[in-house]
Formats: C-alpha cells, sequence, structure tokens
C-alpha cells in the first residue's frame, strides 16, 4: 500500500543535506569566525595594512579608546540618536498599524506598501536625497517651513536633521511588524472585552498593548543593533560635522580604519562597541520581563 523510498535515493538526500551543511560551515567559518578572529586579534597590535605595521601593543588600544574623548563624545551622540530614533519608531509604527488595522484608515494594501517603501530604499540613496532637501538654499525643507537654517552645517541641528531623516526612513519597519502582531492577536480576548463593554482605548490599553509586548520588544531589540551601528547617513550627510556634533560611534571605526587606515584601533573600537551592543540587548530583555 505505502511507497517505499528507493534506499540510492535516500542516500543521494543524506549526501546532498550533509553537502549543503558543509557549505555552510566552511561559508560562515571563512567570511564570519575568521574575520572576526583576525580581527580582535589584529585589536590588541599597531596595524596598519598599507604600510605593513603590525606590533603587538597589548591593551594600548582599549585604553586608548576608554580615555578618548571623541569616543565619549560619539557614544553620547549615538545614545542620544538611538533613543529618540527607537522612541519615535516604535510610537509612529504603532499607531499606524493600528489605524490601518482598526479601519480607521481605508485602502489598507495601499498604505502598508506606501510606508515600508522607505525601508527598502537604500540608505545611500535617502540620505543624497534628504541632503538636498536640506540645502539652505535649493532644498525645499526652508522652502515648505519658510525658515532660513543651513540645517546640516549648524551644530544645534545637524544630528536632529539626521535623526528626523532616519526616522521618516525607518519607521515602516515598525509598521509592518505591528501590523503582523495585531492580526495574530487572539480575537477571543478582543470580543470578550467588547462584551464587557471596554472601550476602544480600554481594549488597546489593557489588552492590545500587553499582547504586543513580545513584538515591542523585537522592534526595540533591532532597532537597537540597527542604530548603535549607524554611519551611511552620517558619512553621506555630514561626515560627523559640524565638529564632532554628529559623530556616531560605528562612524569612528570607518574613520580609523578606512580613512587613517589604523585597522588595530578600529577593531578594537568595533568590539568595544559590540559589548555595548549585547548590554543594551541584555538590559531591554531584562526591562521587559522577559526571561528567556
Amino acid at each position: 500500500m505505502f511507497k517505499k523510498s528507493h534506499p540510492l535515493q535516500s542516500k543521494s538526500e543524506i549526501i546532498l543535506r550533509n553537502i549543503v551543511v558543509i557549505a555552510m560551515v566552511i561559508f560562515f567559518t571563512v567570511f564570519l569566525i575568521i574575520p572576526i578572529g583576525i580581527a580582535f586579534v589584529g585589536s590588541f597590535h599597531e596595524w596598519n595594512p598599507l604600510s605593513g605595521t603590525y606590533n603587538f601593543l597589548g591593551l594600548k588600544n582599549y585604553i586608548n579608546v576608554f580615555s578618548s574623548e571623541l569616543f565619549w563624545t560619539s557614544m553620547l551622540n549615538t545614545l542620544i540618536f538611538s533613543v529618540v530614533v527607537i522612541i519615535f519608531r516604535v510610537c509612529l509604527g504603532l499607531a499606524i498599524a493600528y489605524a490601518i488595522y482598526s479601519s480607521i484608515v481605508k485602502y489598507k494594501s495601499f498604505f502598508r506598501a506606501v510606508y515600508y517603501m522607505p525601508v527598502v530604499t537604500p540608505m545611500v540613496a535617502v540620505a543624497f536625497v534628504w541632503k538636498f532637501m536640506y540645502n539652505p538654499q535649493l532644498g525645499t525643507i526652508n522652502q515648505l517651513l519658510g525658515l532660513d537654517i543651513n540645517w546640516l552645517m549648524n551644530p544645534k541641528t545637524a544630528l536632529l536633521a539626521v535623526m528626523i531623516m532616519t526616522i521618516w526612513k525607518d519607521f515602516g519597519y515598525a509598521v509592518v511588524m505591528y501590523m503582523a502582531g495585531l492580526y495574530s492577536l487572539p480575537t477571543d480576548a478582543l470580543e470578550a472585552a467588547k462584551v464587557d463593554g471596554a472601550s476602544a482605548w480600554q481594549t488597546f490599553r489593557y489588552i492590545t498593548l500587553p499582547l504586543l509586548k513580545p513584538m515591542t520588544l523585537f522592534v526595540i531589540i533591532t532597532s537597537i543593533i540597527s542604530y548603535i551601528q549607524a554611519y551611511v547617513q552620517i558619512l553621506i550627510m555630514t561626515e560627523g560635522g559640524p565638529g564632532t556634533t554628529t559623530y556616531l560611534a560605528s562612524y569612528i571605526i570607518y574613520d580609523e580604519a578606512f580613512v587613517k587606515y589604523n585597522f588595530g584601533y578600529a577593531s578594537a573600537l568595533s568590539f568595544v562597541l559590540f559589548v555595548i551592543t549585547a548590554v543594551f540587548t541584555w538590559l531591554s530583555f531584562r526591562v521587559s520581563g522577559t526571561k528567556e
């Protein structure tokens, strides 16, 4: 009655799976594990590939990192940048997703696509467009607002301008994530609240929002990892200026490695940033009450 699998076919499938697994192990070893290992060893050296310099320094690179005023300035800028962008990303994403879910707006598919389009647009292209929009003479921002501000060259507005662009580009990601979370909510809990006479706000506050907690945590964690590593928009729009007002931690790594070719110091910065990212991720889990 039942068709038995051919022994040769089963054997060939096993061989194919093993080949795939071996290929994946080789790929990750060559392109991930080995480079990380090289960078970690290099972080203890004075390492300049152009001059062939590779001198052992011990912990000097790490000491220089923590004694650098620019590093601490970049960390403060990164903290401000990340906190502001994440708050707006989560709040805007949740508000718009709930508006679409609750049928407050029509043409749901259209708005889902519109809000997600900036997310899939390359950051380089978006940064160049917004840089032109911020132009004090030709840009549309000043024309629409009736202002005369050099947004990207003013120390008071440069970081704010980059944050606004980043929020506009990325909050659509949160919209899509929250839409997925909203449509997976248990309908019995929502219907029970409706039967009990709960208002729309009470249902959202006491049922919908707590049930969306795992999705909120996911959005926050992925945002922390993303924004601590942000540097493309800085590179395109401000190059860390004016002065050091838009220096972010990842931009220093880029500057040290690919401008100054100080790969040892850049590697030390990278591992310090990795530890900081891991700590913030852990803290997010602890604050949220997630024990997994």
